[in-house]
């Protein structure tokens, strides 16, 4: 390190003339190991020509590790496509160009060496039951000058140079979304600014609600009706601009970029499996706000298991229901209006064929009396982080819903119904991911220039400046994903392995964020007054709702091996 404050002559990074001919030729070597890894680990899971269950659960690291180098490979094909858009339209400078080839340089050198599912955990391709001669055929020409010159320091140092220049930008490098999606970027970065972000922290260290005016501005932009069709009242926009709309309100707080949603789930189990009347009844009032839902699935001793859910519903004389069981991590369910409730309406069923969705009506809470309706009892859980809605348990004791009620009119269809959303729920908790990372990425840029250390503020270190250089291209990778998922859910086409690895990915990116922003703050980050202390509670729920990572990797292993 030069002495008074002065940094050493800065090496200039290797930027490849043929960057996009390079990164695009890498994608096939990763493509064939993929599907050797896959062959080797459907053998090692297969008994009779089929995958058993049971041997999945016995090999579950090299299962596991499979649906992260999936994500990997699908990862690097989103960055090629987002490369050559931003080329093809004029956009690909410098820091999108250091960007990608940061992103290349770094992934496939975790694909050769060793995948970080969590900070304990590495998958390496032996564990896939891969060979040394199968591992080296990835190093063909374009991988290895991209492994070897992609992601270096200089790289790093250049691109967090280019990042203190872009400083106030809404985010780092063309996002590759079209003018439309932008303008709406644009409106809630500005919304999340002005309302959001400035009261943010202190709803958090009070542990408060998030003020209704909030909710009531949110309904006034169309944010509970972004998504349901025109002529039930919403607006009838993509699944792309909700993920716009999450990300940029989480970036402000996540408790308020997840208001939103709580409605888009409630619409999607109604528009996918209610009969036309309940579409009529609910669906306006949804998008309006009129009616807040809550989702009431998980039970204490079932997690993420919702097969075995033994909270039960009888029907009583007038064809009317009976609900008596337990409930627990409720989201936002005192001040709620009504419950999308999975309950057990065959008793003679152990498994998910048993089990019926209801609309199931309750009276909004106050804070004396949270929970004023008949039949139902609840408490608060005190939680870490994600505190904006609040978490409960509750208690349902003959609780009364009306015949009408149950979703499609048909019981037994609640499992199904419910699966119906997992796609378009774990795209949503990428984008709040990417928005939760994104802030993080904001507070630790703007602390790192403004902290001096040894005379010299702490973005000129180059361990400072590599955390700031990987939280931006992690995050741009997890966006490129996300939004893919997104488009393949707005084209109707089946996309549950893409959110899967959308989720999977934005979620270990929003905790490494945070965590790298923690530590860039040093001490001052473990201070509950600094507001990065408050994301790394946020983020670090991000890897156990809506799919556990451990779930997660499952279901994309499954449907891998078909």
């Amino acid at each position: 390190m030069a002495h008074d404050g002065q940094d050493m002559a800065v090496e200039q990074p290797v930027i490849f003339p043929d960057l996009l001919d390079l990164t695009g030729a890498a994608v096939a070597p990763a493509e064939r190991i993929l599907d050797k890894a896959t062959a080797r680990v459907r053998d090692m899971v297969s008994e009779g020509g089929k995958v058993s269950g049971a041997l999945i659960e016995v090999n579950q690291t090299a299962a596991h590790g499979l649906a992260w180098l999936a994500t990997y490979v699908e990862s690097l094909r989103q960055m090629q496509k987002w490369a050559e858009a931003q080329n093809a339209a004029g956009k690909f400078g410098e820091m999108e160009q250091l960007i990608h080839q940061i992103a290349f340089g770094e992934y496939l050198w975790q694909i050769y060496g060793g995948i970080q599912m969590n900070q304990t955990e590495i998958v390496r391709l032996q564990d896939l039951g891969l060979g040394q001669d199968e591992m080296r055929e990835l190093m063909e020409p374009a991988v290895m000058a991209l492994t070897q010159s992609g992601n270096s320091q200089a790289a790093r140092n250049r691109l967090v140079a280019l990042m203190q220049e872009q400083s106030g930008a809404t985010m780092f490098g063309a996002s590759g979304l079209d003018e439309e999606l932008e303008m709406i970027r644009d409106q809630f970065r500005r919304y999340a600014l002005d309302r959001v972000h400035p009261n943010a922290h202190e709803w958090h260290l009070k542990d408060e609600l998030i003020p209704m005016d909030i909710i009531e501005e949110l309904a006034e932009m169309g944010v509970f009706g972004l998504t349901i069709p025109e002529e039930y009242g919403g607006f009838g926009l993509s699944k792309a601009s909700m993920c716009v709309v999450s990300e940029e309100l989480s970036r402000g707080y996540i408790g308020v970029g997840s208001l939103g949603t709580r409605s888009e789930i409630a619409a999607e189990l109604i528009i996918a499996g209610g009969t036309e009347e309940q579409k009529q009844q609910w669906l306006p009032r949804i998008a309006s706000a009129e009616i807040l839902p809550t989702a009431v699935f998980t039970e204490p001793n079932t997690g993420s298991d919702l097969g075995s859910l033994r909270t039960r519903a009888v029907k009583d004389e007038n064809g009317d229901w009976k609900i008596t069981g337990n409930k627990t991590w409720i989201t936002h369910a005192a001040r709620t209006h009504v419950m999308t409730l999975l309950a057990r309406t065959n008793p003679d069923t152990t498994d998910h064929r048993g089990l019926s969705m209801f609309l199931a009506e309750k009276t909004p809470g106050t804070d004396e009396h949270p929970f004023p309706t008949e039949g139902m009892t609840g408490g608060e859980i005190e939680v870490l982080g994600y505190r904006g809605m609040k978490e409960y348990e509750l208690g349902f004791d003959n609780f009364h819903v009306k015949g009408e009620n149950l979703l499609g009119g048909e019981e037994g269809k609640g499992f199904k119904q419910l699966m119906q959303t997992f796609e378009s729920a774990r795209i949503q908790t990428a984008a709040r991911a990417i928005g939760v990372a994104q802030a993080a990425l904001d507070v630790a840029m703007q602390y790192a220039q403004d902290r001096k250390q040894f005379g010299k503020s702490l973005i000129n270190f180059p361990r400072v400046a590599n955390k700031l250089a990987m939280m931006a291209v992690e995050i741009m990778i997890a966006r490129q994903l996300t939004y893919f998922s997104a488009f393949e859910k707005d084209n109707d086409r089946r996309c549950d392995l893409e959110a899967g690895m959308a989720k999977l990915l934005g979620a270990r990116v929003a905790w490494s964020a945070a965590d790298n922003g923690l530590q860039i703050h040093g001490g001052n980050g473990f201070a509950l007054e600094y507001e990065i202390s408050r994301l790394l509670c946020d983020a670090r729920i991000l890897n156990i709702f809506e799919g556990a990572a451990e779930i997660q990797a499952q279901v994309i292993a499954r449907r891998l091996m078909g």
